[in-house]
């Protein structure tokens, strides 16, 4: 770094300068005269350091360079309120043979390898790290967080002294943050949004409901992930607000009455507004701020704390029901289109491969943006597997790539910014993730912007992220995969959260709708010759009735085939189980051929996960084993 300013007297540093103006060909005879003037009036330029800001700032063009050349060469620290009053643009040429080129060298290259632009570069320089490095007086790699916060903490008392805007200061200071983080030289990134603390979320609440609330939300951060806190307090802040207007004097949960507090609330859900768009809150919306207040009572009653009310105020039939919909598919030709946009012609390229990955796995956005740059595997004689990290269910999952998808992952990995391995939000432990830019995460946000932008190129309306999920597992169900693949491959934790897809395209319902609807034609009138009816539908797709990922049923005189969603039929085998059917010693042949099918109908039940399923079909081939021998006996 510079020589200490007390070592060298000004006549010294005055020599200095003239030299310096002579070799780089700079400065005429003012600025000879405004450098003897400067030296005189200060001798210890540390003195000039220590002037009001007024007194600084009043040095004219032909003195400001002194000042430059004492801040780069000599180690003049004017002052970070001096320093942001300045447009260090100009800096560049002077730094070029400066002490702190090397240092600034060094920092504009790692921003490089990051993503960022040259004219972020340049301005993010120009703005934070010369500043820094002129101000704390020490090398590059001795910078420390608290600079940056002395120099965040100068920018806000300019703004509040001056008026003048400092986003641009905070958004230079993240970035030079970013930098500094993956060189190596500070252990924190910047922090970026978070959660507002529950003092300010519940502000509006009334005390001491606001204390109970808050007790209770940082007693369920022990045992809940925090966005799950997160949607808790939202709900309780409703309620509360609720409270605070209609019950201003409430001393404590524990007076809450049935009929002036809940039934209100529940009636005001009914008419309740989005704080965000303005709308009507859905049904799903109100019923959990209902299952949220549920929580809220029931958890205090059993803790045992005094604030609990004496007797149960929420019951079950509070809770709207909600409405049974089907998953919310993208149908081919929008798939189709999206996905074109997405490829040919993204926005934002790293979030568009980011999407169109979560088409192609069927990932939650969560997991997706968790994905770490590990994450495929090859396992010997079984392909590649992605590996996606602990989601919404908190369960693991692998799930098969091909080609196609192997390609995208190399491509977005050549696409994400390199750089240090930043903290795992879920574990804490340093991690190289798969979508970087820029030296950090790539936000949920940013997703769903490019989704907005692609949809509206393609023409289509609105589209969320999770719907590219259901169209993952709409084209799987459609493509006939069995219900105990489909739980694997989306990460269900029941048969049900699967069958909900099973629901969409029955091929059962549908064969028996083309066959009373042919049966109806048939009836109104007779084919003309040479006339084709409509044909009935082919359930099992033209592979044996046996291997179809349906519910079977083996009859003596047929079979029976029904979709999983629909469960097994209640009169499947009926006749076989009851006591009053007995076989012929000429049934014999047809006994066995059935038992023959019901012990392939059972394996195959077994190899898809229908534990209950494969137990009724052994319960069949014990009754059919004691029909055969009464037949034999016979």
């Amino acid at each position: 770094m510079p020589p200490a300013l007390a070592s060298a007297p000004s006549n010294d540093l005055h020599a200095a300068y003239l030299d310096y103006l002579g070799r780089t060909g700079r400065g005429n005879h003012a600025y000879w005269w405004a450098a003897r003037v400067f030296f005189a009036r200060w001798p210890d330029p540390r003195r000039w350091a220590a002037e009001p800001l007024e007194v600084r700032l009043s040095a004219g063009s032909s003195t400001r360079p002194i000042i430059t050349f004492l801040m780069l060469h000599h180690g003049l620290r004017p002052g970070y309120d001096y320093l942001l009053e300045r447009k260090l643009s100009t800096f560049w040429r002077e730094i070029t043979d400066s002490p702190i080129a090397g240092d600034l060298d060094r920092f504009m290259a790692a921003a490089a390898e990051l993503g960022f632009t040259q004219r972020v570069r340049f301005a993010t320089g120009s703005q934070v790290p010369a500043r820094l490095l002129i101000q704390a007086g020490r090398p590059l790699e001795q910078l420390t967080q608290a600079d940056l916060e002395e120099f965040t903490a100068a920018c806000a008392e300019r703004h509040q002294r001056t008026g003048k805007g400092h986003r641009h200061y905070l958004s230079a200071i993240s970035n030079a943050q970013r930098v500094l983080f993956h060189l190596g030289i500070i252990d924190t990134l910047p922090r970026i949004g978070g959660p507002v603390p529950f003092t300010e979320r519940l502000a509006g609440v009334a005390e001491p409901i606001r204390t109970t609330m808050i007790a209770y939300l940082e007693r369920k951060r022990a045992t809940c992930q925090p966005k799950t806190v997160s949607g808790i307090a939202t709900r309780l802040n409703h309620f509360g607000l609720f409270l605070a207007r209609v019950d201003p004097e409430l001393e404590s949960i524990s007076a809450l009455n049935r009929q002036r507090h809940i039934e209100p609330y529940l009636t005001f859900l009914v008419d309740a507004v989005n704080s965000k768009t303005g709308e009507a809150i859905t049904v799903a919306d109100r019923s959990r701020r209902v299952i949220a207040l549920i929580g809220f009572l029931t958890d205090i009653t059993e803790w045992g704390w005094a604030e609990a009310p004496a007797r149960k105020l929420v019951f079950r039939d509070d809770n709207p029901k909600l409405p049974q919909v089907l998953p919310r598919y993208l149908p081919v030709d929008a798939d189709r289109r999206l996905a074109e946009v997405l490829r040919d012609h993204p926005g934002n390229e790293l979030a568009a491969c980011a999407l169109r990955l979560q088409r192609a796995c069927g990932l939650r956005i969560g997991e997706l943006l968790d994905l770490e740059l590990d994450c495929v595997h090859e396992v010997p004689g079984h392909g590649s597997w992605l590996k996606i990290p602990l989601g919404k269910l908190d369960t693991e999952r692998m799930v098969p790539l091909d080609d196609d998808v192997l390609a995208l992952i190399d491509h977005i990995i050549d696409l994400r910014s390199h750089g240090r391995p930043m903290p795992h939000p879920r574990y804490r432990r340093p991690a190289q993730f798969l979508f970087t830019h820029h030296g950090r995460r790539l936000g949920q946000q940013a997703v769903r912007a490019e989704l907005d932008r692609a949809a509206q190129q393609a023409g289509l309306g609105h589209i969320t992220s999770h719907q590219l999920r259901h169209t993952y597992a709409t084209a799987l169900v459609n493509a006939g995969v069995s219900l105990q693949a489909l739980m694997a491959l989306l990460g269900h934790a029941s048969a049900e959260m699967s069958l909900r897809y099973g629901r969409l395209f029955d091929t059962t319902v549908r064969a028996e709708y083309e066959r009373a609807l042919d049966l109806a034609k048939q009836q109104v009138r007779t084919p003309a010759p040479g006339r084709v009816s409509l044909p009935l539908a082919d359930v099992t797709g033209g592979a044996d009735w046996k291997d179809t990922p349906l519910i079977k049923s083996r009859m003596s005189g047929g079979f029976c085939l029904r979709a999983p969603a629909q469960g097994a039929c209640t009169y499947a085998n009926i006749c076989e189980h009851c006591p009053s059917f007995h076989a012929e010693p000429s049934s014999l042949p047809i006994l066995a051929a059935q038992r023959v099918d019901a012990e392939a109908l059972a394996k195959d039940a077994e190899k898809r996960g229908w534990i209950a399923e494969a137990e009724r079909h052994r319960k069949l081939i014990a009754r059919l084993d004691n029909l055969i021998s009464e037949a034999q006996a016979g």
